[in-house]
Formats: C-alpha cells, structure tokens, sequence
C-alpha cells in the first residue's frame, strides 16, 4: 500500500465519522442529502462484489464492510431515526438521483463494457465496477445542489464534504503512482476521467470552504435563484 491510497482511505474514513458525529451531535439532517448517500451505498455494494470472490487482505476487506455499513447506517439514521428524520428537508433534496445518475451510467457502463470486452467475455462483476466507477464521479451531485440552497453551511458539514473531496483527489495520485511502481497495474483511463471529473465537482466548494477557514468566519455558499 502506497501514502496516497492509506491517506485518501483515512481521509474517507474520516469524512464518515465527521458526519455520524454530526448527525448524533446537531440531532438533524439539515443541509444532508439522502439521495447522495443512496448513490455512494450503490456504488460501495456494485464495487464491492468482490468481497465474496476474492481475499486481498484483512485491511481492504475490513475498509469495504466499513464504507458500506457506515453508508447504510446514515441513510437508515436520517430517514427512519427520530429525531433526526423530523429534520430531513425532502423538499430541499430533490435530485432525480435515479434517473439522472443511475440510469446513464448503467447505460454508459454496459456500453463500454460491451466495447471493451465484448459478448464472449462478458463479466458481470467487471460491468458493476465500470458502473461504480462512472456513478461514484457524480454521486456527491444531489450534496452539492442541497448546500446550495442553503445560506450557510454548518461546520462539520463542510469538514464532511471537503475530506471527501481529499479522497477522491488523493486517489488519483494513488493511480498514477501505482501504474509506475507495479509491473501489473496499467493506466486506466476511464478511472483517469472520473477521479478527475469527481473531483472537480468539489472545485466551488473547495474555494469557499478554504475562504472560510482563512478567515475564521462561517462557510457560506452562493444560492441559486
């Protein structure tokens, strides 16, 4: 394991906790996106399908039941777990996450796949990790359109955000670094594309988010009409 990966990983990791310890500090779910924690519990059981089929080691194992049972927990907590699910704005969280993100990237993912591999060597698995790839690059989308129709983003909501931000900019470089260090990992182009255009999305929010901290104030993001 290379600096980037276990940085990006604790990163995660971290970007989890802040935002459980959000949700049992503030006890509500306001400026939270369900629909985005919906995607990125899609993408962790799409990705992660090789928990069954392939030891690595106990540390990615460990990581992979984590992010997925983390990621059902603050879904179950916000939706079914008073107080807190008397807070969630619904009317706030509206993204057609379903249709606008899911749809797409399955079509794209099938597509590609089918390309790249085509009908005699079609695996399934490899299909639903293309998919969690193209999926995990937009699933931070609804978050985002949420906190932009709040005045003000709550400390440890924008610590959330930013340290998932760091993860995914911290995995690129993890590939880059892996693709020239070991003889049997190749550059992907694709995972290349998404890491990129994920981390771009956080761009805005990165800009604020810094601003903020230099000057000691609150977060605050500039709302759409």
């Amino acid at each position: 394991m290379n600096i980037f990966r276990f940085l990006g990983d604790m990163s995660h990791l971290f970007s989890i906790i802040v935002l459980l310890l959000r949700l049992r500090v503030a006890r509500n779910a306001q400026g939270i996106s369900v629909r985005s924690h919906e995607l990125f519990l899609c993408v962790f059981v799409t990705r992660y399908l090789d928990l069954f089929l392939r030891f690595y080691s106990f540390y990615n194992s460990i990581m992979k039941v984590v992010y997925i049972a983390s990621t059902a927990s603050i879904i179950y907590t916000i939706k079914f777990k008073e107080p807190i699910k008397s807070t969630y704005d619904q009317s706030q969280d509206t993204f057609l996450h379903w249709k606008f993100a899911v749809a797409p990237c399955a079509v794209i993912a099938i597509i590609t796949h089918m390309v790249g591999s085509g009908v005699t060597d079609f695996n399934i698995v490899e299909l639903l990790w293309t998919f969690s790839i193209y999926l995990e690059s937009i699933a931070i989308l609804p978050q985002l359109i949420v906190l932009q129709r709040y005045k003000e983003v709550e400390n440890l909501t924008g610590n959330y955000i930013f340290f998932m931000g760091a993860y995914r900019g911290l995995y690129i470089f993890n590939w880059i670094y892996r693709a020239n260090t070991e003889p049997n990992y190749r550059h992907h182009w694709v995972v290349y594309f998404c890491g990129v255009l994920q981390t771009l999305l956080y761009a805005d929010f990165f800009y604020y988010y810094v601003k903020a901290k230099a000057k000691g104030s609150k977060m605050s993001l500039p709302q759409t009409a």
